[in-house]
This record gives C-alpha cells, sequence and structure tokens, in this order.
C-alpha cells in the first residue's frame, strides 16, 4: 500500500509534471534550433543545365547558391558539343538546399579508342558481329583470291590496313577485305 500512497501523493504528481513540462520546452527549443540550423523551408531550384558549357553551368549554379562537382564521362554524345553538360543530378526543376553538389556528366571531346580484334582467318559472320559488339561500324567489303570464302583477310581504315591492337575510335567505319573461295 506504500507504493499506492506514493503515486496519488502530491510530491509524485508535481514531479511528473515538471518532467512533462521539462521535455515539452526541451522539445520546443531543439525544433526551433532545427529551423533556424537547417534553413527549413528555403529552398533552391536546380537550374536545367543540359547542352550548356562547363563555364555557363557553374555560373548558373553560382547564381543559385549551388556548388558544381564534374563527374567523368565515356559516352560521347554527337548530339551535344564537346564538354557540354549531358546529364546532371539531381534532376532539373528539383528542390534542394543552398550550396548542394549537382553532380553534373559532360560529354567528352570525342569517341574513347577501342582496341581492334584480332580477326584474321575468321569467317565474315563471327568478324561482323564482333566489330558490332565493340561499336565499330562495317563499310565495305572487298573480296581477293583466297581459297577460304568469307574468311576474314584483312581489315582497313580509311584505306590503310590496319592491325590486331590497332586504337581506333569507337564507331569507326572498318572495311573488310575477304576471300571469294577462289585459288589464287
Amino acid at each position: 500500500m506504500n507504493i499506492i500512497k506514493f503515486l496519488t501523493s502530491k510530491v509524485f504528481v508535481k514531479q511528473i509534471l515538471l518532467a512533462v513540462v521539462a521535455i515539452g520546452v526541451l522539445s520546443f527549443m531543439a525544433l526551433k534550433w532545427l529551423k533556424i540550423s537547417t534553413n527549413h523551408g528555403d529552398f533552391e531550384t536546380v537550374p536545367n543545365l543540359t547542352g550548356k558549357s562547363i563555364n555557363m553551368a557553374e555560373l548558373e549554379l553560382k547564381d543559385n547558391n549551388l556548388v558544381m562537382q564534374i563527374q567523368d564521362s565515356s559516352n560521347f554524345n554527337p548530339d551535344y558539343p564537346k564538354f557540354s553538360v549531358i546529364d546532371q543530378d539531381p534532376k532539373p526543376g528539383s528542390k534542394v538546399k543552398e550550396n548542394r553538389k549537382i553532380y553534373l556528366t559532360l560529354n567528352p571531346s570525342g569517341y574513347r579508342n577501342i582496341l581492334v580484334p584480332n580477326l584474321e582467318d575468321k569467317t565474315f559472320r563471327l568478324a561482323k558481329s564482333t566489330l558490332e559488339a565493340l561499336e565499330f561500324r562495317i563499310g565495305t567489303l572487298t573480296y581477293v583470291d583466297n581459297i577460304g570464302k568469307d574468311i576474314v583477310i584483312g581489315l582497313k581504315y580509311q584505306g590503310e590496313p590496319i592491325n590486331p591492337g590497332d586504337k581506333l575510335p569507337k564507331t569507326s567505319v572498318i572495311d573488310i577485305v575477304l576471300g571469294n573461295g577462289n585459288r589464287p
């Protein structure tokens, strides 16, 4: 019965009320402090930077109190000028806090170079699928006297022979020299 008397006593009720008031005041103060320190409700709108040069993008981000962070890109897009923005994160129109980093993906100066595989003595069908998988384009097919019909004899780029291991820009047009099945 002592516990029941204690729980219903004036001292215990005062202490509980004091604790509730103290928690309420501390919570109110913490919320006000958070609102001031985080600029709650203050946002910047992310501008559309797609297609703009690095300098223009940087100026526009500074005007909006945002920070530019460049991400490397190896995907050349011929629809955009060299070194222009081809993608951004967060997307245009997003609401972000002041001094937020905006990650920009830039268009490189051109297609990256890819190693030419060794396709000599391979079938045309295999050579074609291999070159297309590497994103090369097939140019003219030239047939020369060779006992192997549709066997790759050599590769050419802009009229010059190329060797396995040479590097060419992605989407280059490669001409293929094939055997016609006749004895030389």
